[in-house]
């Protein structure tokens, strides 16, 4: 019996999103009294698996091929399978990103197995299997019961603490075993954007509405970004305006993120956009509208005109960073 964890890396490199899930599964090994193993494919860079060691993983699998040169949902869902076997998980659990989700219905049809996604918790109880998550757009929360021998789940971004828990990790290298579907995705061209923080990347989000009230205004919105290493974002009327780009668009409709710290400026809070942002660590709203929703979701809040408190932000920021 094992806990099996998919950590996906990035061009090698793990994210922190692979660090939370790894305390994530940790626990739960630790609650069923079986073994953390971690599965990653790809090339991973030197001293990658060190950092995953230091929350829990004593062994990590990993599987390497010159087939595999793009991600591929059919072949990831393949190995996934064959090391879950193998491994007699009866727990396999991925991040509740655009590869998780991908991956973890396949998955479980797979393994025949249930499928809880986007727990925010560790399990409230293992007989029966009860799991906790968001429903209706963070407006409400399940308990979901998986009765299933093995169980699959996707973790919430920003939903669990990183817990250290260093361990000598062991690194094994896995054949690939015979993929008889063949390989059916081939990517011609990759173009990456260079010098901006990606939205679902980045730790802390400013984002503008139209409390803005134009595109010319946009200066210390950008401006105290760039002082927090920050990445910028909309609401969708913003977009759809063409005051910023749609790839900035956060919401139902749009990105769905979880930073740490997301800052919204003149943004009202319609349920369609929270719902993209509510799994943010912190929420702080600025916005002239003492009851405009977004404040219900936040936990600090600004009452006032965007114009002229973004101004104040940046200079404060200037001076405690020196700049």
């Amino acid at each position: 019996m094992s806990v099996l964890i998919f950590i996906e890396n990035w061009d090698g490199k793990f994210k922190k999103i692979s660090f939370e899930l790894a305390s994530y599964g940790s626990k739960v090994a630790e609650m069923l009294r079986t073994d953390p193993v971690a599965l990653t494919i790809g090339n991973v860079a030197p001293g990658e698996v060190d950092r995953i060691g230091k929350y829990g993983i004593g062994r990590v699998i990993n599987i390497q091929n010159n087939a595999i040169h793009s991600f591929d949902s059919q072949l990831y869902s393949f190995l996934i399978d064959h090391v879950a076997r193998k491994e007699k998980a009866t727990v396999v659990l991925f991040s509740n990103n655009n590869t998780g989700k991908s991956l973890a219905p396949r998955v479980s049809v797979r393994l025949h197995a249930g499928l809880g996604a986007g727990v925010n918790q560790l399990p409230s109880g293992l007989e029966p299997f009860i799991v906790h998550k968001k429903v209706f757009s963070g407006n409400a929360f399940a308990q979901v019961m998986i009765k299933s021998p093995v169980k699959v789940l996707t973790l919430a971004q920003n939903s669990f603490d990183l817990i250290e828990n260093p361990k000598e990790v062991v690194m094994e290298s896995l054949p690939m075993p015979a993929f008889e579907q063949g390989i059916k995705t081939e990517v011609l061209e990759t173009q990456k954007q260079t010098g901006k923080i990606l939205l679902t990347d980045a730790e802390i989000v400013i984002s503008g509405g139209r409390g803005m009230k134009s595109s010319a205004n946009w200066g210390p919105l950008v401006e105290l970004a760039d002082l927090l290493g920050a990445a910028t974002a909309c609401s969708r009327p913003v977009s759809d305006e063409g005051w910023r780009p749609h790839e900035e668009h956060t919401g139902q409709t749009g990105k769905i993120i979880a930073p740490n710290l997301y800052i919204a400026v003149g943004i009202s809070g319609a349920t369609q956009h929270l719902a993209g942002v509510s799994s943010s660590k912190y929420i702080v709203a600025i916005n002239t509208d003492k009851d405009a929703p977004i404040f219900s979701a936040a936990q600090y809040g600004i009452i006032g005109d965007a114009g002229k408190i973004l101004p104040k932000l940046v200079e404060e920021v200037r001076q405690v960073k020196g700049k």
